[in-house]
Parts: C-alpha cells; structure tokens; sequence
C-alpha cells in the first residue's frame, strides 16, 4: 500500500486526528503516530496549518471591506441589527486569526534563532 505522507500532513494542519490522516494517506494509524514524532513531519504540518490560516486571514480580509459597508449602512437602517452582528463576527474573526498567525510567526523567528545563540 503506498503512503502519502502529504496527504497526513494536509489532514492533521487541517485539525484531523491520527485515524484521519491514517484514511487520508494509505496508511495505517500505527505509522501516522510514529510520523507525527519526527520533527521534520511537525515542522510541515505546522507550516501547512499556517499556509491555511494564512489562506484564511486573506479571505476574511478581502470581506472585510463588505462588512465595514454593511456596519455603515446600518448605522442609518432600523432593521439592521443581523447585518451588525454578521460584520461584527466577521471583523472580530479577522483580528483573531490575524493575532493568531503573527503570534506563530513570531514563534517560529525565535525557535529559529534559538540554535544561533
């Protein structure tokens, strides 16, 4: 049975468990474990989950700008309280992962630093 390592690796940056990335890849779930203890197979799915979230933060971004519009269309419409509570999710989603991925980028600068020092 051939193995598809990627295929784990998407599974598991995607939130999978093990039995997931085992289904996923061809593989059994016994391999898919002894792979999630090797750093260089952390270390992808790590920078997978942030091409993902990076993917994310783009795509909430480029929605942004909708819900700033409706936000100020609703400052003047009665009946506008369900389009503030979507552009107000929106918006805060936006700054949450945003943190999220600046706080794992900065993570990864230092860790990467780290063998220099």
């Amino acid at each position: 049975m051939s193995h598809n390592r990627p295929a784990a690796i998407l599974a598991l940056a995607r939130g999978g468990t093990s039995e997931d990335a085992a289904r996923d890849s061809g593989a059994s779930g016994r391999t898919v474990r002894r792979w999630m203890e090797d750093p260089d197979f952390q270390t992808e799915v790590r920078d997978t989950r942030t091409e993902i979230l990076s993917t994310a933060v783009g795509q909430l971004a480029a929605g942004a700008a909708e819900a700033v519009t409706a936000l100020r269309a609703a400052l003047h419409d009665a009946d506008g309280r369900n389009r503030v509570q979507a552009a107000r999710v929106l918006l805060e989603s936006c700054l949450s992962l945003r943190e999220s991925l600046d706080l794992e980028q900065r993570l990864a600068a230092l860790e990467a630093e780290q063998p220099r020092r």
